[in-house]
């Protein structure tokens, strides 16, 4: 008996042992990651919810390559439920700063880089410090010196130094698509400067035909429309104190006189139409795509839509002629909420996203990627794609996009150059109002 006694308290005690060492394990304060994360849900095979929001449109190249790494994912990771969800660019914009300051925050954020965006957002601790794990999974390696240059943000917000807050699968720039067949129609020729650009444009409106689509209804179109002009008269100096207060600028200088003057000018001359404020820009490339103008200036995100849509004319792409600066950069960023849930699984997926395969992928439909095959790029188009890029690198040439400066500035120059369109202010007055806020903004950093 005292055997059998013996062995059943033997037995009692194990079984205490055994729910005790479980509550330490399954407790409220379960294991963490590295990134401090409860790993306590997947260690016990509990659901998970991958949430995503993004920009990027089906059929455009960085859309589909994102397909790809959601289903690689979804492959990898059966057993988690992932919430891939399309917004528009307007949308995130607009919100969110205020959804990454909330538990509803997803896991990985398309964000607009810039110290308007990204800078803002890293400033206000809003974003996850990805320098370490960067590091690690050899992110660092990928991109380079330029292209980390619109990820790194310091303690002010400002872009080019500090902790690596976001990454980029990609690199843009803007460039000019033109309708061969328009071209030839009027026996026009790729241009080779400005002066050989506003030719071609003038002979459109001497034949009733507007030559550049222009959606300056949705604000941002125009600001690239003006920048590229204003770089005609610019350097790395002035772009470094525009883009990162490195120093004083003068908004009366020379950049930026010649890009509000020309800009100015090109309206008066009907190079826009006569109605590009009633025009957003969805109609404005949809209109490009159905052959009713002969050039369209914009983004290296429209690339692949328009191999996708334009099937009765051929069409071809070139920079902005006669100058050095371009804008351009990497691509918008991907970036960690810090009040993201699953750190664990974005990192993961960023992974996907920079691997050979999907980033390969978004060579074939028309992207401008960073680790990808380039052998394998099939399309012409596409080959010519990278090889504009490669120039504007090759020269240190990439001078960031025009809104980035300071929060808001979007509307404010955006909004300026609408009031330039109408012909309700002078040139020299649009250089005063979007000088102001800059100032401003850059007087807070001192």
């Amino acid at each position: 008996m005292q055997a059998k006694f013996s062995t059943k308290i033997a037995l009692i005690l194990t079984l205490i042992l055994m729910l005790v060492l479980a509550g330490c394990q399954s407790g409220g304060s379960g294991a963490s990651s590295s990134d401090g994360q409860s790993e306590g849900s997947a260690a016990q095979g509990e659901p998970r919810t991958f949430k995503i929001w993004h920009y990027e449109e089906p059929g455009s190249a960085t859309g589909d390559a994102w397909a790809r790494a959601q289903e690689i994912f979804e492959e990898t990771h059966p057993d988690v439920t992932v919430e891939f969800e399309l917004k528009t660019f307007e949308q995130i914009q607009q919100t969110a700063q205020m959804i990454l300051n909330t538990d509803e925050a997803p896991d990985v954020m398309e964000v607009n880089k810039g110290n308007a965006t990204a800078g803002l957002y890293s400033k206000q601790g809003l974003l996850t410090d990805l320098t370490d794990v960067a590091a690690e999974r050899g992110w660092d390696e990928l991109l380079g010196t330029s292209l980390q240059t619109t990820a790194r943000y310091d303690e002010r917000g400002i872009m080019g130094d500090g902790p690596l807050y976001g990454i980029t699968s990609y690199g843009e720039f803007v460039m000019v698509y033109y309708n061969k067949d328009m071209f030839a129609e009027y026996g026009l020729e790729v241009p080779t400067s400005l002066e050989e650009f506003e030719a071609v444009a003038d002979t459109f409106v001497a034949a009733d035909v507007v030559p550049i689509s222009l959606g300056a209804g949705s604000v941002w179109p125009e600001t690239q429309n003006f920048y590229e002009l204003a770089l005609y008269e610019g350097d790395r100096e002035m772009v470094e104190a525009y883009q990162l207060f490195k120093s004083d600028l003068d908004f009366h200088g020379p950049a930026f006189t010649f890009g509000a003057e020309r800009f100015a000018q090109h309206v008066a001359n009907g190079y826009y139409g006569n109605n590009a404020n009633g025009v957003i820009q969805d109609d404005a490339t949809a209109a490009f795509a159905q052959g009713r103008f002969p050039m369209i200036l914009t983004g290296s995100w429209e690339f692949g839509n328009f191999q996708n849509q334009i099937s009765d004319f051929e069409w071809g792409i070139f920079l902005m002629p006669g100058k050095t600066f371009n804008t351009g950069s990497g691509g918008n960023l991907l970036v960690v909420p810090e009040n993201a849930e699953n750190k664990d699984l974005a990192y993961e997926f960023l992974d996907i996203v920079l691997g050979e395969e999907v980033q390969t992928l978004m060579a074939n439909a028309g992207g401008i990627p960073i680790n990808a095959d380039l052998s394998q790029i099939e399309n012409e188009k596409n080959r010519e794609l990278n090889a504009a890029f490669s120039t504007i690198v090759e020269n240190d040439g990439l001078a960031f996009y025009p809104d980035w400066p300071a929060p808001g500035y979007m509307d404010v120059l955006g909004g300026g150059l609408q009031q330039l369109i109408d012909g309700a202010i002078t040139p020299d007055a649009f250089l005063d109002q979007i000088a102001g806020p800059w100032q401003e903004y850059k007087d807070t950093l001192e």
